[in-house]
């Protein structure tokens, strides 16, 4: 067969690995079972320190997968083993920190809470400081144990931070809370939390059309009267309207979702399309508006133009932003007025080549 990773046709289940969404009791039994193994061949008459295997989560074990009766792709890791090991001087702390890691998770199931991966690092930090120095060695140990045990970071205890935010034409309730109107919440926007059993308890209603994932300003300008929207921002990242290769490369981890998830992936991978600029629209902002592109963006351009998985007319998007050498904020589009960007928005979702 063909080289698999090179491949991007429909890939069946035993060539994926994922990790599942499993309850607290099921999560500590497979903790347990690691420990046991790891006691037994400890104790046996030829006594050993086990290695830790678990899926390899480099660039080159991941796989495209398509759907069968859609155009969606999802990026998924095979089942290609990486592994830490004691008695290799370069995995010994990477080893210890996959045990801590779990005897923390562990803990927290038996106490039935949830952490955020800051709390987790505080916790670690005072506990086993020369092991866990940096918030780096906690993510990275989570994705360790998710591999590991083929688990979600949500089963293990551990949650995301509160970092997006929701605007527009949306009403959430909370269990026992009052109705929050999102088109009242200002330029903040609701705050979305990183608990998936509260989100999953959550009243919705809307009459929205469109969900936006952009920078906070079109909160400012209210363009959900303009258009029925809902707008939704993950604070701390580049907005996805911004037409520059940082801006395409966070697109394409809402689109296909991205290594550095893990197995976990594809679950949240969803099919958003492009409404940001485009070459075509680049004769609407004045050349003063253009910035160099810097040696990092090239860096991301290089790294997304040898990408699989992304879609040819992407490509011709970036080749073109290169070959320029500039790239243009989204922002620049004001030079036409504060309510253009509304316009702009409204006209591009009614386009037929938006993807």
């Amino acid at each position: 067969m063909a080289d698999l990773r090179r491949s991007t046709v429909f890939f069946t289940e035993q060539h994926l690995s994922y990790a599942d969404i499993l309850p607290p009791l099921e999560v500590r039994s497979r903790i347990e079972v690691a420990v046991l193994n790891f006691l037994k061949v400890l104790n046996s008459s030829t006594p050993a320190i086990s290695i830790l295997p678990m899926i390899n989560r480099k660039k080159s074990n991941s796989r495209v997968n398509h759907g069968l009766l859609t155009e969606d792709s999802w990026i998924f890791l095979s089942r290609s083993f990486c592994t830490r090991s004691l008695m290799r001087e370069n995995t010994t702390k990477s080893f210890m920190r996959v045990w801590k890691m779990m005897e923390m998770c562990y803990e927290i199931l038996v106490k039935e809470k949830r952490v955020t991966q800051r709390e987790l690092f505080y916790k670690l930090l005072c506990v086993s400081p020369d092991y866990f120095p940096s918030q780096v060695q906690v993510n990275q140990t989570i994705q360790d144990v998710v591999a590991l045990l083929r688990c979600s970071r949500f089963s293990l205890g551990v949650m995301a931070s509160s970092r997006g935010a929701v605007a527009g034409r949306l009403l959430l309730q909370e269990p026992d809370q009052e109705i929050v109107d999102c088109t009242t919440c200002g330029s903040s926007g609701y705050a979305i939390s990183g608990d998936l059993n509260l989100l999953e308890k959550l009243t919705m209603k809307t009459d929205a059309r469109y969900i936006f994932v952009i920078e906070k300003r079109l909160a400012e300008d209210r363009v959900f009267n303009q258009i029925p929207c809902i707008l939704i921002t993950a604070k701390g990242y580049p907005d996805l309207a911004t037409r520059n290769p940082a801006g395409l490369a966070i697109l394409c981890t809402f689109k296909y979702g991205s290594i550095g998830m893990g197995l976990e992936a594809y679950r949240y991978a969803c099919n958003i399309k492009w409404l940001g600029l485009r070459k075509d629209d680049l004769a609407a902002i004045p050349e003063e508006s253009f910035i160099p592109l810097k040696p990092k963006d090239l860096q991301i351009a290089k790294s997304l133009t040898s990408s699989e998985i992304l879609q040819d007319n992407y490509k011709e998007e970036l080749a073109v932003m290169v070959q320029s050498g500039k790239k243009a904020e989204i922002e620049a589009l004001y030079f036409h007025g504060y309510d253009f960007l509304g316009k702009y928005l409204a006209n591009k979702i009614v386009q037929v080549d938006y993807i």
